[in-house]
C-alpha cells in the first residue's frame, strides 16, 4: 500500500467496500497473521463478524481509499481464533508502517473517547459533536477534542559528539537524546533549553526544528530540534536521569530502535559525521 491516510469523521458515500479494523481492549490492538506479517481485520463489519462486543467505535478516515475504523471493546475480550492481542509498540516491524501509523491513531481515539463520557465542567454525560471529533456538554455547551501533548527531543552536538543520556524509566541499560514536555506559556525553543538544563545542566544554542512525529505513548506529539552546545558541564537531575555524556559516532552506547524520532536524529549525527570523513 502506498500508506495514505486521509482523516474524517464520517464515512463517504463510496464507503461501501471492506475497511479496516483497528480494535482494542485496553491498549492492545487485535492483529492477525498475513503472510509473513501481522495486520489487522479487513472486513466490512469486524465487530459484527468476528463476534465482538463494542462499547464504543469511531471513522477515523481513508488508507489508500479503504475506510477505517477504532473500536473498544471490554478489558480482558477473548480473541477470535487465529487472532490476538498485541500491544503497540511491539507492533512495530511485524506490521505494515502505514497501519501501524493509523493504528497509533485508533488507540489515540480510543483512549480519549474513554476517558471523557463526562463533562469535566459540571459532571453531565457527554454527546459526540455531529460531523466534529469532539464531545459536547448538552448541559454547559464544553466542547472536548482529542488530547494531544506536544514534547520537545533534541540532539545537542559538541565537537563531533552527541550528548546522550540514561532516563530512570529506561528498564534496559539505553541512552536516548533529551527530551521533554512543553510548559504552558513556553515556545518550543524554551521547552528544548529548560529541559536541556533541567536535566544535564548545561545550555545550548543554534536550535534548529528536525521534524515531528505523532507519539501515541499515550498522546504525545514528538517534537524534534538539533542544537549546538553553549556553556557549562553535565550535572545530572539524578530524579530523572541516571547517566549523561558525550559520545563520538563510531562508540555510541545501545540506543533506541528505529520506530521513533529519537532514533532518527542519533543516526542523522551519525551519517552527519561520517559524511565529514
Amino acid at each position: 500500500m502506498t500508506g495514505k491516510f486521509t482523516p474524517t469523521v464520517l464515512p463517504g458515500s463510496n464507503q461501501a467496500g471492506p475497511a479496516w479494523w483497528f480494535i482494542f481492549s485496553g491498549r492492545e490492538l487485535l492483529v492477525k497473521q498475513q503472510d509473513n506479517a501481522l495486520s489487522v481485520p479487513l472486513l466490512h463489519d469486524a465487530p459484527g463478524e468476528l463476534g465482538l462486543k463494542v462499547l464504543r467505535q469511531h471513522f477515523l478516515g481513508t488508507l489508500d481509499g479503504d475506510g477505517c475504523y477504532s473500536v473498544e471493546v471490554p478489558e480482558g475480550a477473548e480473541p477470535p481464533e487465529g487472532m490476538s492481542f498485541k500491544e503497540l509498540r511491539k507492533l512495530w516491524g511485524p506490521m505494515d508502517e502505514a497501519l501501524w501509523r493509523v493504528a497509533g491513531c485508533a488507540v489515540q481515539i480510543v483512549e480519549w473517547d474513554r476517558t471523557h463520557q463526562f463533562c469535566s465542567s459540571c459532571g453531565t454525560k457527554t454527546d459526540y459533536k455531529q460531523g466534529v471529533r469532539a464531545k459536547e456538554c448538552p448541559r454547559c455547551g464544553r466542547l472536548s477534542f482529542p488530547r494531544i501533548s506536544p514534547a520537545v527531543i533534541v540532539a545537542v552536538e559538541q565537537d563531533g559528539k552527541l550528548l546522550l543520556a540514561r532516563g530512570n524509566r529506561f528498564i534496559i541499560e539505553m541512552y536516548s537524546v533529551l527530551a521533554g514536555f512543553v510548559e504552558p506559556g513556553e515556545t518550543l525553543e524554551e521547552t528544548v533549553m529548560r529541559e536541556v538544563r533541567e536535566e544535564v545542566g548545561i545550555e545550548v544554542t543554534d536550535i534548529r526544528y528536525f521534524g515531528s512525529q505523532p507519539w501515541p505513548f499515550p498522546d504525545s506529539l514528538m517534537v524534534g530540534f538539533t542544537a549546538r552546545y553553549a556553556g557549562g558541564e553535565i550535572s545530572i537531575d539524578k530524579e530523572e536521569i541516571v547517566d549523561a555524556g558525550w559520545f563520538t559516532a563510531d562508540d555510541l552506547p545501545r540506543i533506541p530502535d528505529k520506530i521513533s524520532i529519537a532514533r532518527r536524529l542519533i543516526d542523522w549525527f551519525v551519517e552527519k559525521q561520517q559524511n565529514k570523513q
